[in-house]
């Protein structure tokens, strides 16, 4: 650990008025809406508000569902937005514990350039993650340009990490990929995969389907568009619980501003909880599988997401007041 001098204040105010934590919050209207035929079907385990969703299918599997449309500011790159579609979706069901087994897409452009540099990336995804694209949908005569991709993946019923099954005493473990650098078309994008081989990007994918069938982790989630803090509060939105996080004991790249970092998407990035005897396996877990990882707080009876500097303390949320998904 090591003292940053933070003025925390100061961080709380710029995590919560983050775009990527901001731009989550329809998400509440929309499960408001759908809620009347969410209950309806007795197959589905999970839905809105987790990675993916959980889908009973008999049997020790469950199949995991997710989708995912990639932020336009990505689209600057259109290649890397094919590929970041790849990677944000294998994520998805890496971070449940799953195996992802295939991916669909949705393609709007009229730019036959963009179309191509954006299947290109979609095609050196499959490629780096060994996860097929096995079909989808192309509108060739869109006025703009988007990009979406659905995944399937399969995991065992007894070893499914959910993201509203934090309990209190739990440690919160934070485990990244830090050999990477700032993505060149995206300052909230971190690139630690397309530089290594696709053994490794795939060994470091698959390290929470072994703590989840060891029994090791009692809630997770990748850390996605709302930085480490933001997802971190969208887990315990939907665990009902508080916590506090010790911005000391975060791991971090040298040569990036902390703060900025605290907002990225870090590609190869996770959050799990974990009872607090399994801590140390769990970073070990992680850092035999190539990550850095670090116990980096608690989790509390309450409602508020704390951030902390040796004795000072300032909350971020208190989910009382406040949400970022509303679920």
């Amino acid at each position: 650990m090591m003292n940053l001098n933070l003025d925390l204040e100061t961080i709380a105010s710029e995590i919560r008025n983050f775009e990527g934590v901001t731009r989550k919050k329809p998400i509440a209207e929309i499960a408001e809406i759908l809620k009347t035929v969410r209950s309806e079907y007795a197959d589905c385990i999970a839905d809105i508000g987790d990675d993916a969703a959980i889908i009973d299918i008999g049997g020790d599997d469950v199949i995991l569902f997710a989708a995912d449309g990639i932020w336009s500011k990505m689209l600057i790159d259109p290649w890397w937005a094919g590929y970041g579609a790849v990677l944000v979706n294998v994520n998805d069901i890496s971070a449940m514990g799953g195996r992802p087994i295939g991916m669909v897409n949705i393609l709007s452009t009229s730019d036959d350039q963009v179309l191509s540099e954006v299947v290109r990336g979609i095609r050196d995804g499959v490629t780096k993650f060994g996860v097929p694209m096995v079909g989808g949908h192309l509108h060739p005569d869109m006025p703009y340009t988007s990009v979406s991709v659905a995944i399937l993946g399969i995991a065992r019923r007894d070893a499914v990490i959910r993201s509203d099954s934090a309990q209190t005493g739990d440690s919160v473990v934070l485990a990244y990929d830090l050999d990477g650098r700032v993505g060149e078309n995206s300052v909230y994008s971190w690139d630690s995969t397309t530089m290594k081989t696709a053994a490794s990007v795939r060994r470091k994918f698959a390290v929470m389907q072994t703590l989840a069938e060891r029994g090791l982790v009692t809630a997770g989630k990748d850390i996605s568009n709302p930085g480490t803090i933001g997802t971190i509060g969208m887990l315990l939105e939907t665990s009902k619980k508080g916590a506090s996080i010790d911005l000391t004991a975060i791991p971090h790249p040298d040569g990036v501003d902390f703060v900025h970092w605290l907002k990225i998407y870090p590609a190869t990035g996770y959050v799990v909880t974990t009872r607090a005897a399994d801590a140390d396996e769990c970073v070990r877990i992680f850092e035999d599988a190539g990550l850095v990882a670090g116990v980096a707080g608690v989790i509390e009876d309450g409602s508020c997401l704390d951030i902390c500097e040796g004795e000072n303390r300032v909350t971020v949320f208190d989910f009382g007041l406040d949400a970022i998904t509303g679920l």
